[in-house]
């Protein structure tokens, strides 16, 4: 079973000073404490069968000095709403972000060639990531002219003339996770650019590079200042920025442990808005009346997509017990059947996971399961497990040495870790149930309330008599934010809202209500005379105040 063949040729090995950084509209260049990055492929060398690995890059250790000299930065650019950047009109604002936006298409490559090689992404996944950030961009302008359009009229209501508008909420600090580091870092900076914040950016320890090639553009496009880019141990830099009192909104996306943490390190917590996409652990729910085909489909894609490594993946399966016996053995050969190889080869599914740790607790959740009755029930899966890193001969040959096989775990029961943690990673568990009460009991008790999907065979367009369907999907609305039917959980299109109930997330995000998130509102009223209409109106048409003014719409 190689995994080695390609049929796409390498591209070029990158390499990426990760030692620079952005402050106050400077490009710095970081003298201490640095790592070498490694791509997680890696190579043996035909001659001595020895292992080679790439080096694409160094990634800074910055400290809480830098890390306070970003907020002040920030805090001094913002000028108590007073600064360059926040009094910009939005036609400016917009102008500026086209011309960002234009610089991130000369550097699509370059971006795309950094998620390949750093996170092990494909290349189709990673050229979509890139082609959807800058999609998602023009998108937040284009609603961003509806807002101001609307909102740049005064209106009267029970004697008051006002102009209700959206205003900055002032520094924001933007942290990103690994598996999606470009285009979930630009889902909360660019709406909160656009609003007139100033940002702060902590860039991924894993997944960080490929923000390097857009310090010259963030530097070229924004006021010194807007935009400020650090990098570092998330322990050491973030709880001193939070500890100044200076943020006034947490972007971030990652666990809810970790935002807890970051949240109490802040000291007025009523200043402070909370942005958060956090974990989960969404459920597929295949019912009696199921298409198996179909259901065996979506889920293998929506659980093993770039190694499941995401927080819309399927990670886990409750399956009728009807059904199960067929689905467990038409599931299985699907996932046996997913490419595993480099990102850059054509059908590619399973790639070499980024986090060193990750191999190593996957394990751990498996050996758990197993030890309590679960059965490694793929052949794929059952051949890594049996494999041995201390016996060369019997070592399958992975092409590299963070290659995962795709493990398919069942029965699983409520006893097991996995039943309740988050895996993210290649291994999805299957449980087995009988009756409706058994998916209340998990979809009630749970800490995750992303997304859930729910398997159901329909005839001319409408789902067969069941009793298990609507009863399920009523409740599942008071528990997750998005029930997706016959389809795998996801977070696009964008224009739809992307939030989650419980430990899963706070805060919406999509095109529309990202501005919304980063904005507050905010008025100017006075009472229905002659006299204090022509006052207001007199002051919007100087354009004299940058928050009562026209707006054009941009075109």
């Amino acid at each position: 079973m190689s995994t080695t063949a390609t049929t796409t040729v390498q591209p070029p090995t990158p390499f990426t000073n990760g030692e620079n950084y952005l402050i106050g509209g400077e490009i710095r260049t970081w003298s201490g404490k640095f790592e070498h990055v490694y791509s997680p492929v890696t190579t043996i060398n035909p001659q001595d069968q020895t292992q080679v690995k790439y080096h694409i890059g160094n990634y800074a250790f910055m400290t809480e000095k830098e890390a306070e000299e970003a907020v002040q930065a920030a805090v001094t650019a913002f000028d108590k709403g007073r600064g360059e950047w926040p009094c910009y009109s939005t036609e400016k604002k917009i102008e500026c972000m086209q011309k960002f936006t234009e610089g991130l298409l000369a550097k699509r490559e370059e971006i795309v060639n950094l998620l390949m090689w750093e996170i092990c992404k494909n290349r189709s996944a990673s050229e979509q990531e890139v082609d959807r950030t800058i999609q998602y961009i023009r998108d937040t302008i284009k609603e961003l002219s509806k807002l101001e359009t609307h909102q740049s009229k005064i209106i009267s209501v029970g004697g008051i003339s006002t102009q209700v508008k959206r205003s900055p909420l002032g520094v924001v600090l933007c942290i990103a996770p690994f598996n999606y580091p470009f285009n979930e870092t630009y889902t909360t900076l660019i709406p909160a650019l656009l609003m007139g914040n100033v940002v702060i950016l902590k860039t991924p320890r894993t997944g960080g590079l490929c923000h390097l090639p857009t310090l010259e553009l963030f530097k070229n496009c924004f006021p010194p200042g807007a935009v400020n880019v650090i990098h570092g141990s998330g322990r050491e830099t973030l709880p001193p920025m939070m500890k100044t009192g200076l943020i006034d909104v947490l972007a971030f996306i990652g666990t809810h442990n970790a935002a807890n943490s970051l949240i109490n390190a802040h000291p007025n917590l009523y200043k402070l808005r909370n942005v958060l996409g956090l974990d989960a652990k969404n459920a597929g729910f295949v019912l009696p009346e199921a298409d198996i085909d179909v259901a065996v489909s979506e889920c293998a894609l929506g659980a093993f997509s770039y190694n499941g490594q995401r927080c819309t993946a399927q990670k886990i399966l409750f399956v009728h017990e009807s059904i199960v016996d067929e689905f467990v053995a038409k599931f299985s050969k699907a996932v046996d059947a997913l490419k595993m190889g480099y990102p850059w080869e054509s059908g590619v599914s399973i790639t070499p996971l980024a986090e060193p740790q990750k191999p190593k607790i996957l394990r751990e959740y498996i050996k758990e399961a197993v030890e309590k009755g679960a059965k490694i029930v793929n052949e794929r899966g059952q051949l890594f497990a049996n494999d041995t890193e201390t016996n060369p001969e019997k070592r399958i040959d992975r092409g590299s040495s963070a290659l995962f096989a795709p493990t398919v775990l069942y029965p699983v029961t409520s006893d097991m870790k996995i039943y309740h943690e988050e895996q993210f990673g290649p291994v999805t568990p299957i449980v087995s149930y009988s009756t409706l009460q058994e998916l209340e009991d998990y979809i009630t008790s749970t800490t995750f309330g992303q997304q859930a999907s729910v398997y159901i065979k329909t005839e001319s367009g409408v789902a067969v008599n069941s009793e298990y369907f609507i009863p399920l999907v009523d409740l599942l609305t008071h528990h997750v934010s998005r029930i997706n039917i016959n389809c795998q959980c996801q977070r696009g299109p964008d224009s739809l809202p992307f939030t989650g109930r419980k430990n899963s997330a706070t805060g919406t995000l999509s095109v529309y209500d990202a501005l919304r998130a980063m904005s507050i509102r905010a008025l100017v009223a006075t009472k229905e005379t002659g006299k204090n209409v022509g006052m207001l109106q007199e002051v919007i048409e100087s354009k004299k105040s940058h928050f009562l003014r026209e707006f054009n719409e941009h075109q």
